[in-house]
Order: structure tokens, then C-alpha cells, then sequence
């Protein structure tokens, strides 16, 4: 995943999130841009309509002072016949405009996107260290927030663990991503129609959270959390807001729709900021432990290549650790056999075969873990990935000659 063009070196931008489009894009075709959509994002972003030809166009300059020169003529319609070089002079001054919001709206059009914003009010402190380390929180939060609402589309579950996230990190693979210039806020680009279940759903979760916190602040009772799951609302979102509060007086969350992409159905069309606290953390916590405590282990039938194996000595019992390639949504599981099954393992493993078992993935370990594993036996393959596992079995022949040696990383 690559950085924001914006965001210092070493940082890192939301999951899947790609750097800023702006540098490495043309502009905008003139001929594909709807007038009706600049003029929202332009509203959107603070930018003042002062005057033109009504009917025609309409002159658009940003917020703040006064900038020399800057300002747009937006076409009121495409039917006009110099609709097309209107529109074309508007985004060469946008592109070129010292306004931070001219190139988010440029993201927009190019992209047409959702758009999420985060903000932490922070102390004022000494510049430095000390900003780079808040920025740096801020998007790991961020990142974890986004992987939250995708992992919610994939199922709903008070712990996700280490299931879906494959699914779920490729769903964000379009995100864009853009820091403010002082470092408090960040704006991710939700591509539509691809992002737009990712969106809705964590829309729809943080309202749910910010209910339940208010239920558990109020009450004690934690029994709304229950029903929030319903939401997208889990450990994984929970544990992602107390990243994004701590060492904040508040952080807020604004998710705005594109207009290219519409309202989605049974949402508000602007809908309003979510804002967390400190004095909600305890309560966030004491929620992901539940989630955490009463997620039900899951019955499942796992087919994974053998790549690694461990035990204490040359004969007994040991843990083998499987590449999952059917049957759960998590990339590796542990397993722990007898000895019999540990000598199947083995056999699979030389002869570069996947193995398919039966048992619990218990939730401890974010779900990477089999337990009362049973029917363990090599499964038949095509010659083409036969081959393939094969060499993959080669390029990671270090891990079995370790198999008798030490404990399991």
C-alpha cells in the first residue's frame, strides 16, 4: 500500500488505501464531468458562488481570504456550446488552486467516491516528535476503522478474528486516502459502486456505537452493544475508536455520499458527524471484552497446504500450521494431532498435497486456532497445482526441516 503524496515518509495510509491521485492522474475529461456534481462538491467544501450568468454559469471562489485569480466558471448545463471549455478551464484551475479542498475535489471527480473524514482535537503541544507520533495514530486508527465497516460487510460477528480479512482488505484496495495539512484530520475516498457496502455499513455502525455508549454511560448496562452487532458494530470498530481517541479531547467521524453516486436507500442524505470522547473509552473497552469473551466458537471443514510443522521430538504428538485454501476466511490456522495425524501431515507436506480436517476454530488467537481435529487426510489436486504447491513446499523447505525443533512461531 502505497503513502498519501501528502503524508511524511513512513507513514501510512487506511487499509487498501492508495496515494493521492492528484500527481499521477490526468485531469478529469471535461466531457465526463456532470456541472451538477462540481457545483456539490464545491458546496460541499466551502467554496462561495459569487455571481455570473444565471443560466449560464455560475462563478465559484474557495473559503478564506481572498485569492488573487483564483476562482471558477462552472457551466450551468452540459447543453450549452461552450459548456464542454468551461469546464475544462475549471479544472486546470482547480488543479492549480492553493485551496487544500481543490484537490479533494479533484479526487472526487476523478474517482467518484464517499468520502470519510476523521479529526482529533488534540492539547497543543511542541511541534515535532510528538505531531509525527498523533498523525501517525490518526492513520492506523483510520485504517482500522475502514477494515471494521468492510469486515461488517462480510458478516456480522461481536469478533471477526482473523476471518474475512483477506475479503475484506481487498475490498478497500480502491480507498484513497489525504491528511490535512496540520495533521489532525484525514479524509479517505470510498470509490462507488465497489466501496459503497464498506461506506453504508460503517455509517450505520458507528451510529450504533455511539448509541450504545450513550446507553452504557447512562444505565451500566451493556445489553445495547448486544443488539449493535446487528449494526457492524465489534470488537475490531471498538478497539479502532479507542485508537482514535486516546490522547484526543474528541475525535469525529463525518462520512459525506458522492454526489455522483446518490443518496444510498434509508440513509440520511447528510449525515451527521459521530464525535467520541475519553470519557467513552471505558465503555468501548468493556464492550470489546464482551464481543471478545462471547463470540461462540465455529464449527468447520478447513482444506490448507501444510507449512509448518513442530513437535517436541521424533515421535507423539505436534502442531502443524496450514495455509487455508477452503473452508474459513482466515489465511493460516494452527493444529494441534495426535501422532498418526501428525504422520498424514507430514506425508502431505513432502508430497506437496493440501490437507482437509474437521474441527472447532475456536475464537482465542483471533480464530486461528483448530481444536478436536478429526478426518485428517491428504486431499487429491490437478497437476497444475500440484505444482504449484510444490513449489511453494520448495521455496519454504526451512520451515520443515525445522519440524521437530522448538516451538511454533
Amino acid at each position: 500500500m502505497r503513502r498519501s503524496t501528502d503524508e511524511p515518509a513512513g507513514g501510512a495510509a487506511p487499509a487498501g488505501g492508495r496515494t493521492h491521485p492528484c500527481a499521477e492522474v490526468p485531469l478529469p475529461d471535461p466531457a465526463r464531468v456532470d456541472p451538477a456534481v462540481l457545483v456539490a462538491l464545491l458546496t460541499r467544501h466551502g467554496w462561495h458562488r459569487r455571481g455570473g450568468a444565471r443560466g449560464r454559469y455560475s462563478r465559484w471562489i474557495p473559503p478564506g481570504p481572498p485569492a488573487s485569480g483564483t476562482s471558477l466558471l462552472v457551466p450551468d448545463t452540459t447543453a450549452l456550446p461552450d459548456s464542454e471549455d468551461l469546464l475544462a478551464e475549471a479544472l486546470t484551475a482547480l488543479a492549480r488552486s492553493a485551496a487544500p479542498s481543490a484537490r479533494d475535489i479533484l479526487i472526487a471527480l476523478t474517482v467518484p467516491s464517499d468520502e470519510i473524514h476523521w479529526w482529533r482535537d488534540v492539547p497543543e503541544g511542541v511541534p515535532g516528535a510528538a505531531d509525527w507520533a498523533g498523525g501517525d495514530q490518526l492513520r492506523t486508527a483510520a485504517r482500522q476503522i475502514l477494515l471494521a465497516g468492510s469486515l461488517a460487510v462480510r458478516g456480522r460477528a461481536g469478533h471477526h478474528g482473523a476471518r474475512h480479512r483477506r475479503r475484506a482488505r481487498s475490498a478497500l484496495d480502491g480507498t484513497l486516502a489525504r491528511p490535512t495539512a496540520d495533521g489532525r484530520g484525514l479524509t479517505a475516498f470510498v470509490p462507488v459502486p465497489a466501496g459503497r457496502p464498506v461506506a453504508v455499513r460503517l455509517h450505520e455502525a458507528l451510529h450504533a456505537a455511539r448509541e450504545a455508549v450513550d446507553y452504557q454511560r447512562a444505565t451500566g448496562g451493556t445489553e445495547a452493544f448486544d443488539a449493535a452487532v446487528a449494526a457492524g458494530v465489534s470488537r475490531e470498530l471498538t478497539e479502532a475508536v479507542v485508537a482514535l481517541v486516546r490522547g484526543a479531547e474528541c475525535a469525529t467521524i463525518t462520512l459525506a455520499w458522492s454526489p455522483a453516486g446518490g443518496v444510498p436507500e434509508g440513509c440520511p442524505a447528510r449525515p451527521e458527524p459521530v464525535e467520541f470522547s475519553p470519557g467513552d473509552l471505558p465503555a468501548l473497552r468493556l464492550a470489546g471484552a464482551r464481543y471478545l469473551q462471547d463470540e461462540p466458537a465455529v464449527p468447520v471443514r478447513i482444506t490448507g497446504a501444510v507449512v509448518r510443522l513442530r513437535r517436541s521430538g521424533p515421535r507423539g504428538p505436534g502442531t502443524v500450521r496450514l495455509r487455508v485454501l477452503a473452508g474459513a476466511e482466515i489465511a493460516h490456522v494452527r493444529i494441534e494431532l495426535d501422532e498418526e495425524a501428525y504422520r498424514i501431515a507430514g506425508h502431505a507436506h513432502l508430497v506437496g498435497l493440501p490437507l482437509r480436517v474437521e474441527g472447532v476454530l475456536e475464537n482465542r488467537g483471533g480464530f486461528r486456532r483448530l481444536t478436536g481435529a478429526s478426518q485428517v487426510a491428504p486431499v487429491q489436486v490437478d497437476e497444475a497445482e500440484r505444482d504449484r504447491l510444490m513449489k511453494s513446499l520448495q521455496e519454504n523447505v526451512d520451515s520443515f526441516e525445522e519440524a521437530c525443533t522448538g516451538e511454533e512461531g
